[in-house]
This record gives structure tokens, C-alpha cells and sequence, in this order.
């Protein structure tokens, strides 16, 4: 008997894990586990703000890795290319990808993240890689007065802003957020207001609720918020807000009642669709009241691994209980340089090499020392490699 195909759509940290937990329970007589990506290579998101303010090469080499190693006793098959629809049935269905290809699956695992704008905004060739990050950093150098647009919850904006004070201190930057706090309101005011003390110690500018209309990182001469507000030397805008799903094939393939009013995927505690047994969604594509972090996409993509196993298995599923909510944000590299700390009054320089909150207890508030141990230095690249197989 033909084997049957199970195939990950996505090889973002929900995929990745789910393949690599796959691949070691698998039957491999009887299935073929396929992840599917458009790029032959996974990219750290998270360490690519550094990436786009450097162009280290050592960094670019650790947090640009091939999915030639996730594949446990090499149980599973990396095909490259792109999903652009598929189409289901009751026993399984087929993906086709943008070349014309089509594969058909038994069981089907959608990870594809979302799509973004700005920095973290890759094109999906590795062409259109390199000319994006040289692009923006060009930009970068060239700007005297960088305006970043948005500092939600995201942190983009607030740990771009710190990589750019490291690498130019002269430079002028600006954060234009649309709340009167930054973040959101998921964490306490008292979080919110030391995340903005920490870029303010570093003399990074806040210009608080307030919008940009423009929806593009683009040079300007001078930009004025939606309100009205000019900031007359602003010479760059970079969009710093968070992703959109990406989802539109997915409501194409099964409907408009898939998605949610946020066009993020509808899904039952297992993390089956809610009308497909036989396909599951995972990571930032997932309908579920929590925020969007690499760090859950990796439990998701572990529990959907068993749940995937015990569906084949004929066996009880484990429910998806949700996540507490935590967020670590870097302030650069080391945070407020030995001068600027000097002349700000302040006992303790890694306080404003940014925080760490947990949702714990009575909601746990870490200094900078906490970002700097676990992030802000080496990006959590180790954690990335080993998913990786690295």
C-alpha cells in the first residue's frame, strides 16, 4: 500500500517542532511526513533587527539555517516552495504550490505564520532576501532622524530602536504608537510605562498616541501623524507594527466560517480545524485569546505532533490549555552605554537594557539584567540552532 502523506505547511518554530517530534514517532511504512517552506531556510526573526542594523556575517550564518537536520533518523522529506491553495475531503485532499505542483496529504498541519511588514517583512526567494536586509540597512545609515511606526506588543519597535542607538549613537529616533502606552494592554500599565523609561534613559524620543498613516518603510522629509502632529526632521519611516495572518488560502479552500473576525484560523482545543478532524493549525495562525510568541508556537507545534499521532493512532488527544504571558525585551546589545549612564542618575545601568514580565503570581517584573541574561546578547540563537537540528 501506498504511504500516505502527512504534510506540514510552514517551517516557522510551529512546524519545525511539529516536524521534529513527528519524525521520530512516525510510521515510516506508512507515512511520509513532508514540511513545506518557502525558502530553503529557516530565518530567526527574532535576531534579525540586529542582523538589519549590523550586517554581522557570523550573526547572519547562525540565524540562517537549512532544514536538512530537523528530520530525526532522517524520517521526513523538506520540499521547497509555497502553498497557494489546497483542497479537502473527508479522507484528505492535496495542497498545490505556487510552481503547479500538487501533493496530495492525509493529514495536513497549517503553520504558515503570518506576513509582515518592515523589517521582519521577508521575501519568500533568497534574492529578495539579501536585497531587503541591504535595502533597509542603507537606509538606516543614510537617516539622520529615524521614525519607527508602531510599538505594540510585537516589540519591534521598542528593540529596533535600542539596536540603533548601540550602532549610531547621533542618530535621532523617533517611536509614533498609536495608545497612550506602549505595548498593549495584555501587560500591566506599570510594564508598559518601564518599557517606555528604558528607550527615554537612552534618548529615544516617544510620541504617543498618535498614527502614521504611511504603510511602508520609506525616506521622507518630514512626516506628519494622523492627527496632526508634524515631527519636521524625520528623513525615514520604518514600519514596526505586528503581522497580519496568513490565511486568505485558507478561506479560499474551506470557506469564510475558518477564520475568525481577525482572519486567524477557527480551532477546538486539540487544535483541530473546528469542522476538519484531519487538519490541525498551529502558531501565529491560530485562533486563540493569547499573544503571538516563537515561544508558543513551539509548545503548539509539539502538542499538535501528539495530537496528529493519536489521530492516526485512533487514541485520546491531549486539549491546547493556553500559555502564560511573558515577554523579554532587549534594549540593544548591552542597553545604556557607560557615558549616557553616567550622566542619567541612574544606580544600575542594565535597568535600562530592557525587561522581562511574567504572568505569574502577582505578575513578576525583571529588570534589564533579565533581559540581558536570556536575550539581549545572544538573541536566543542556541535555542533557535537547536530546533534547527544544529
Amino acid at each position: 500500500m501506498a504511504k500516505r502523506n502527512i504534510i506540514i505547511v510552514g517551517g516557522g518554530s510551529a512546524g519545525v517542532n511539529a516536524a521534529r517530534a513527528l519524525s521520530k514517532s512516525l510510521d515510516s511504512s506508512k507515512y511520509q511526513l513532508i514540511l513545506i517552506n518557502p525558502l530553503p531556510y529557516r530565518i530567526w526573526l527574532i535576531a534579525t533587527l540586529r542582523l538589519a542594523v549590523t550586517q554581522d556575517k557570523d550573526l547572519r550564518d547562525n540565524i540562517f539555517l537549512p532544514y536538512d537536520k530537523i528530520f530525526i533518523n532522517g524520517n521526513g522529506k523538506f520540499v521547497e516552495g509555497k502553498v497557494v491553495s489546497f483542497v479537502h475531503s473527508e479522507d484528505g485532499g492535496s495542497v498545490t504550490l505556487e510552481s503547479g505542483e500538487k501533493i496530495d496529504y492525509h493529514v495536513l498541519l497549517l503553520s504558515q505564520g503570518s506576513n509582515w511588514n518592515g523589517p521582519p517583512g521577508f521575501p519568500g526567494s533568497t534574492s529578495g532576501v539579501t536585497e531587503h536586509l541591504s535595502t533597509l540597512h542603507n537606509k538606516l545609515v543614510k537617516a539622520k532622524h529615524i521614525v519607527l511606526a508602531g510599538g505594540g506588543a510585537v516589540g519591534i519597535a521598542l528593540e529596533l530602536a535600542g539596536e540603533i542607538r548601540d550602532q549610531w549613537p547621533d542618530k535621532k529616533v523617533t517611536i509614533v504608537h498609536g495608545d497612550k502606552l506602549l505595548l498593549n494592554p495584555t501587560y500591566p500599565d506599570k510594564v508598559r510605562r518601564a518599557a517606555a523609561a528604558s528607550l527615554t534613559t537612552r534618548g529615544i524620543e516617544l510620541v504617543l498616541d498618535h498614527f502614521i498613516n504611511e504603510s511602508e518603510t520609506q525616506e521622507v522629509e518630514g512626516i506628519t501623524t494622523a492627527s496632526g502632529m508634524e515631527i519636521k526632521t524625520a528623513d525615514l519611516v520604518v514600519q514596526t507594527r505586528g503581522p497580519r495572518p496568513n490565511t486568505a488560502f485558507v478561506s479560499e479552500a474551506l470557506g469564510d466560517s475558518a477564520l475568525s473576525s481577525l482572519q486567524l484560523i477557527r480551532v477546538r482545543p486539540t487544535l483541530q480545524l473546528a469542522d476538519h478532524d484531519n487538519i490541525f493549525a498551529a502558531g501565529d495562525v491560530i485562533d486563540w485569546k493569547e499573544q503571538k510568541q516563537a515561544a508558543k508556537s513551539g509548545v503548539h507545534g509539539k502538542l499538535v505532533a501528539s495530537n496528529i499521532q493519536a489521530f492516526l493512532n485512533k487514541t485520546p488527544m491531549k486539549p491546547y490549555k493556553g500559555a502564560i504571558e511573558m515577554i523579554v525585551i532587549t534594549n540593544g546589545k548591552v542597553g545604556l552605554d557607560s557615558f549616557a549612564w553616567q550622566k542619567s542618575n541612574i544606580d544600575d545601568p542594565l535597568q535600562n537594557s530592557g525587561l522581562g514580565y511574567f504572568d505569574i503570581l502577582w505578575g513578576i517584573t525583571l529588570g534589564g539584567w533579565f533581559a540581558k541574561l536570556v536575550k539581549s546578547q545572544t538573541l536566543l540563537v542556541a535555542m533557535f540552532k537547536g530546533e534547527q537540528g544544529y
